[in-house]
């Protein structure tokens, strides 16, 4: 659900923003005074991006793993619930809220231990309006008015309150990373580019570089990273309900005669396939990236290149890629004529996270 918000306010920024957008290489927005000059995405700022895209997704079993990855990098209970709360504005109330919903879950379910953060300081002095109006010039770099707001004059008034005013007020989360966040949400999204250019604008005038702006793209909507010499293939749309993440496919073996058929299996970060196994077995040789292997009620292996995993007929199992990075592996169908793979549940996320490390 796309909120009326963000819809009507791009159709005015696009015309102020190409002259208003100058890169100020320092600014301090409000309190929390946080500025990073680095070219780079930091931890912290890598995992707000995925959550940001799954909530606006409505993808709730990756924004779970995203949570909890971003909770071991360091993020707050407060910085995560005060994006997951803005974003409201930007994809709708109802993936906001199931969003809280899941990490409200997430946080009891890791005994409330994560660090709780800071809570919002004073508004300022004044009325929402007054104070929203002047956070939306310096946000934007120039005062924002036009026809639409002339012909809904009540959007006006609820985007400089409400949005600009309560939300962006609350000075527990700096600018910056509010349109971090913004922006990957809206890159996350179809049908919204014009306002996914009006905020790279704004983001950049709030601090954030070109190269932090391509990296959260690339994140949001990762282009497959290839991992070794093996083509990486199409993505395994065909077996995608069998995978927790996405997948990509390239068979390597042409002739049936040969009895080998072999593929190049490629997993993008945190994906695996489900709990299965096959009546003749399978042979994984690791050739790109880290991942991991397990058989059911024996300890996860670590796999690097080079590692060969010969899967005995009839073995509960499964296998995919670490939680920070790509990886690729050779599957080897042995026994082919008489071999039947049985697919079963998914591997939940406390047992990933289990197998993995917690990473």
């Amino acid at each position: 659900m796309k909120s009326a918000f963000l819809l009507l306010i791009s159709t005015v920024l696009m015309s102020n923003l190409a002259c208003a957008a100058e890169e100020p290489s320092t600014r301090t927005n409000n309190a929390s005074g946080t500025n990073n000059p680095m070219n780079t995405l930091n931890p912290k700022e890598e995992k707000l991006v995925l959550i940001s895209a799954y909530t606006a997704r409505g993808d709730m079993p990756n924004l779970k793993l995203a949570l909890a990855a971003g909770l071991d990098a360091g993020l707050t209970v407060n910085e995560v619930k005060e994006v997951l709360t803005q974003l409201y504005a930007y994809c709708g109330f109802p993936r906001s809220l199931n969003a809280l919903g899941t990490f409200m879950t997430l946080v009891n379910e890791r005994g409330r231990k994560d660090a709780v953060g800071n809570l919002p300081g004073p508004r300022p002095v004044g009325t929402s309006l007054e104070f929203g109006t002047v956070n939306q010039t310096k946000l934007v770099g120039a005062p924002v008015m036009g026809p639409l707001f002339e012909f809904a004059p009540a959007i006006d008034e609820y985007l400089k309150a409400h949005l600009f005013g309560d939300i962006f007020a609350r000075d527990n989360l700096d600018w910056k990373t509010r349109e971090l966040a913004t922006i990957a949400a809206l890159a996350a999204m179809d049908g919204v580019e014009s306002q996914l250019k009006s905020h790279i604008v704004i983001g950049k005038h709030n601090g954030l570089t070109e190269a932090q702006i391509e990296a959260i793209l690339a994140l949001v909507n990762p282009v497959p990273v290839k991992t070794s010499p093996f083509p990486i293939g199409e993505e395994n749309k065909g077996y995608a309900q069998y995978f927790s993440g996405k997948s990509y496919l390239a068979p390597l073996t042409k002739d049936k005669r040969l009895k080998a058929p072999a593929f190049n299996v490629t997993f993008e970060p945190g994906c695996r396939n489900n709990w299965h196994k096959h009546s003749g077995g399978q042979l994984l040789i690791a050739v790109g990236g880290v991942g991991y292997y397990q058989e059911r009620g024996q300890t996860a292996r670590r796999l690097v290149p080079g590692d060969v995993v010969e899967v005995p007929p009839d073995t509960d199992h499964w296998h995919g890629a670490a939680p920070d990075s790509w990886f690729s592996h050779l599957g080897v169908e042995c026994n082919p004529d008489t071999n039947k793979n049985t697919w079963l549940e998914a591997v939940s996320d406390a047992d990933y996270r289990a197998a993995t490390g917690g990473k």
